[in-house]
């Protein structure tokens, strides 16, 4: 189930693969983009100036979303960091994981928020955050509590957080490329809406397919890395029966937070979302009562 050498998991082919996959989304994000912008560009009559300008724009918001994405990430979650003195037992438990790790201290931030969750984030293990909920901290007991954020110590170690952190970058990009089309509908000439029959029709489809690319980007960074994330903290923590006990109880209560935000959702221990609609179809997390199996297995 899981490739073991002696017994560690083979960490550093995971890396390289996460440092490859960066390299194929952002391939994917530059042909996808460059190719909805011609699309529009031909039907809203913009011409070519405004491909190059796009994509030269979206690379730009790209690099600096790259490198402030994780404070992106914290903010919109609303987390507040904390220090040691404001909560010695997470403080202990994160510090000893990164010893373990053989991992810099990451910084330590809570969400104000019942349900309970966690999330890793930044580009690399030097310029990485780690999150936890306060309905986390009331519900789990000191190895639950260990088994989790080892597991999202895992994600820092495995260069995961760099592939998420591209991830929620470009979905954010798609997003605002479709939001464009959109107010040039609605804002634009009348004149040239009339001579342009087009022009509804491709602002519909746009504000229809970005969500769903970026749901595929997000689904791209694969569930696997879940699997693997929970098998590499069970290994940090020699006690796998601690997460799955934690997944055992985010099961029988909920993991939906209260500040929903799909941007982000890939970034989070369990899935942060609400069950409803069409949302159930693109889960980005693989299912507990797998994970749960797959760990007792490991014991």
């Amino acid at each position: 189930m899981y490739k073991l050498e002696g017994n560690k998991l083979n960490i550093y082919k995971d890396i390289d693969q996460n440092k490859r996959r960066s390299v194929y989304i952002i391939l994917f994000f530059l042909i996808f983009t460059i190719g909805l912008l011609l699309i529009f560009s031909k039907a809203l009559n913009w011409g070519n100036s405004i491909v190059i300008g796009g994509t030269i724009g979206a690379l730009a918001y790209a690099v600096i979303t790259y490198y402030s994405g994780a404070s992106m990430a914290l903010a919109v979650n609303r987390a507040q960091e904390v220090s040691k003195k404001d909560n010695p037992r997470l403080y202990r438990i994160v510090e000893n994981i990164a010893i373990t790790d053989g991992l810099p201290n990451p910084k330590v931030y809570i969400m104000n928020d019942p349900a309970p969750n966690a999330f890793a984030t930044g580009r690399d293990p030097e310029h990485s955050f780690i999150c936890v909920t306060s309905g986390l901290l009331d519900m789990m007991n000191d190895k639950e509590l260990e088994g989790v954020i080892a597991h999202e110590m895992s994600h820092i170690k495995n260069y995961d957080i760099r592939v998420n952190m591209i991830a929620f970058a470009l979905t954010v990009i798609i997003s605002f490329v479709a939001d464009i089309v959109i107010r040039s509908m609605w804002f634009g000439n009348e004149r040239e809406n009339e001579n342009n029959p087009y022009l509804f029709f491709i602002a519909i489809v746009a504000a229809i397919l970005a969500p769903f690319v970026a749901m595929f980007i997000q689904l791209a960074i694969s569930r696997q890395r879940e699997y693997l994330a929970d098998a590499s903290g069970a290994l940090a923590t020699r006690y796998p029966e601690g997460l799955a006990s934690a997944l055992e109880k985010i099961k029988n209560s909920s993991s939906a937070t209260r500040v929903q935000n799909t941007s982000t959702a890939h970034l989070f221990f369990a899935n942060p979302l609400r069950k409803h609609g069409i949302t159930s179809l693109f889960e980005t997390h693989p299912p507990i009562d797998e994970r749960i199996a797959r760990l007792r297995k490991m014991d």
